[in-house]
């Protein structure tokens, strides 16, 4: 193996396939209660009467612990407050979060129409990301260091060797392979890190690409998983492991880490999901009882959509005249149901039960 320099650009990064045994016993034992994990919570979701009710809530949360990886940090509260009151987001952090999010849903639609991971997608995730037409890396100088400033790694520099390093990564991504798509999804991180084809942005790319291929593998139908929670959790072993394969060529390491990231993330997902589900129908069964007249399912789909609601989604639901819909919201607020509070010049409803679920905070 070439002696690693820290100091210097690491044009010399080795391609895909690594030269080395992967599929350890290890590997293969942590793979497959990975992979039950996963077909859990996939069969969950595909099983929902609408398995993508709660897609917009699930994004949100997962865009936000991935800017927070970042050191971009807001409430849930000032987040959906801003997306549902479609605020011009004064908070600079929101911005940034709702950016990521609308890079997923980019994403997701890009691989219905052509389901393959490209360098030019990669590009584009990045700058819906930053919101900005920046592309490949093409100045020299970039360095990543620790919190002491003591630099750790110099990826590749010059546009020709990282485009080189990517084309490399893309076939790896989307060529027939005999590796497990988890182990393979492990690898293609690692080596995206690695690369770092862009002055910004890089993490939260690589962090969208990995519910991008389990989407374009068919392990998750529905990309409903809140990866960046176990990376925050985990996140001095998430860059000791990096480095040990870039140092070491440890690379069983860095796949049990994956591997235990996504079995821990689908198992909490999984809970998740069905703490939402439950209270979701407590708070239909209570509304039925109490206001017949309001209830409705297309109701109670909304109210749980978002954690904040207001009167345009009803009115766009066809559920009634502005006066009506504002009276079913007053009375979902007289009874408890709902709390309202102004944004501007707009009246928000607050589910202060769904947001109590999204507020919880698993140990992963």
């Amino acid at each position: 193996m070439l002696q690693f320099n820290r100091n210097a650009p690491y044009n010399n990064l080795p391609l895909l396939p690594p030269d080395t045994e992967l599929e350890t016993k290890r590997v293969l034992r942590k793979t497959i209660s990975a992979s039950r994990a996963l077909a859990q919570l996939n069969g969950a979701i595909i099983n929902l009467p609408n398995p993508t009710l709660f897609l917009d809530t699930i994004h949100l949360q997962e865009a936000k612990a991935s800017s927070e990886i970042e050191n971009i940090i807001t409430t849930n509260d000032d987040l959906y407050k801003a997306v549902v009151a479609d605020l011009k987001y004064e908070n600079a952090a929101a911005k940034e979060v709702i950016g990521y999010k609308d890079a997923l849903w980019y994403g997701l639609k890009k691989l219905e129409s052509r389901p393959f991971i490209t360098t030019n997608l990669c590009v584009e995730i990045m700058q819906c990301i930053k919101q900005n037409t920046s592309g490949i890396r093409t100045t020299p100088g970039t360095t990543l260091a620790n919190s002491r400033g003591e630099i750790i790694y110099t990826p590749p520099a010059g546009e020709n060797v990282i485009r080189e390093k990517l084309t490399n990564l893309e076939n790896f991504i989307n060529e027939e392979s005999s590796l497990d798509p988890l182990i393979k999804m492990a690898l293609m991180h690692y080596q995206f890190e690695a690369i770092h084809p862009f002055i910004d942005g890089n993490g939260r790319t690589g962090r969208i690409l990995l519910l991008l291929y389990l989407k374009m593998v068919n392990l998750l139908h529905v990309p409903a998983l809140f990866l960046s929670e176990y990376i925050i959790q985990h996140k001095a072993d998430y860059y000791e492991r990096l480095r040990a394969v870039t140092e070491e060529n440890d690379w069983e390491g860095w796949i049990l880490y994956m591997l235990d990231m996504i079995e821990k993330t689908a198992t909490s997902g999984l809970l998740k999901l069905e703490s939402i589900i439950a209270v979701m129908q407590t708070t239909a069964d209570e509304i039925k009882e109490k206001l017949p007249k309001v209830y409705s399912k297309e109701l109670i789909e909304i109210l749980f959509r978002l954690p904040y609601t207001k009167r345009q989604f009803l009115i766009d639901a066809n559920m009634g005249t502005p006066k009506t819909v504002g009276n079913y919201l007053m009375a979902l607020e007289a009874q408890g149901f709902l709390k309202a509070t102004k944004v501007g010049k707009e009246k928000l409803y607050l589910n202060q039960r769904l947001m109590a679920v999204l507020e919880s905070k698993p140990q992963l």
